[in-house]
């Protein structure tokens, strides 16, 4: 794994690269996590999908800021990975976060022959660095005013301050807004209703309490469970496994 020197050019936006050196292969539970996820793949062989409905052989994929329980596999996997902020994404991607629908879809479906391109790109790339490069170039030609309003991005700044725990009827009364409204612009800006949002940003919480090794009751009570039974059910709900499972779990998660 590899970042680049100073980080991205956008704020917003954050950047690892992955290569597969020892062959043996990747097989990684997609846990959902407060950000839009984009796999750029530029290797010969292609990531299989596993969704709970669905399987997907992409070579490059955006992941929606709640997608349903995933596990990604690959052969020899070359790729970076970005995440972006809710608050850009929209601007970068060229499409509405509900237009993805929640899910995992083909980056193609997004940026058309430009995803293409920029894998051809940075397979003919020698360096990490010179791949860092031509991916800060082509987002930097895509960025554009984003389209959120005001209003809702507040509302999302502070469900992330306030680790999901926060009240609707408190973000719409702290915007000015209806509960209705509030709903209804959050959901189409965003693609999840501001209550799904606490609970990604209160279930991002406790996976990393969980996979820093402390006990699931004391996570469960620190971000506002509760109980240790209700963490189950939504660690279950939202990965696929129990958070004893979880925590054996490998998986990549940006420093």
């Amino acid at each position: 794994m590899t970042v680049p020197v100073g980080g991205a050019r956008i704020d917003g936006v954050r950047v690892a690269a992955f290569r597969d050196r020892a062959g043996t292969g990747l097989d990684m539970r997609v846990l959902p996590q407060p950000v839009v996820t984009v796999v750029v793949g530029f290797a010969d062989d292609m990531l299989t999908v596993d969704g709970t409905t669905d399987r997907q052989t992409l070579g490059s994929l955006v992941a929606a800021l709640l997608p349903s329980p995933t596990r990604i596999r690959g052969a020899r996997v070359e790729c970076i990975e970005v995440h972006l902020s809710p608050m850009i994404a929209s601007s970068l991607l060229g499409v509405s976060l509900s237009e993805l629908n929640g899910g995992i879809t083909d980056l193609e479906n997004v940026w058309g022959r430009q995803a293409a391109r920029l894998r051809e790109q940075l397979a003919a790339a020698t360096t990490w660095p010179q791949r860092f490069a031509l991916l800060d170039e082509f987002l930097a030609g895509r960025h554009a005013r984003p389209s959120i309003d005001p209003e809702v991005a507040a509302s999302w700044e502070r469900i992330v301050v306030h680790r999901g725990r926060t009240r609707v009827g408190d973000l719409a009364a702290s915007c000015g807004w209806s509960r209705k409204r509030l709903w209804s612009r959050f959901s189409t800006q965003l693609g999840l209703t501001p209550k799904r949002a606490a609970m990604l940003v209160r279930f991002d919480h406790a996976v990393r309490g969980l996979r820093a090794g402390r006990d699931p009751a004391e996570v469960a009570m620190a971000c506002g469970y509760a109980d240790q039974s209700h963490l189950h059910r939504e660690v279950l709900a939202f990965a696929g496994c129990t958070p004893g499972a979880l925590t054996g779990t490998t998986e990549r998660r940006q420093p």
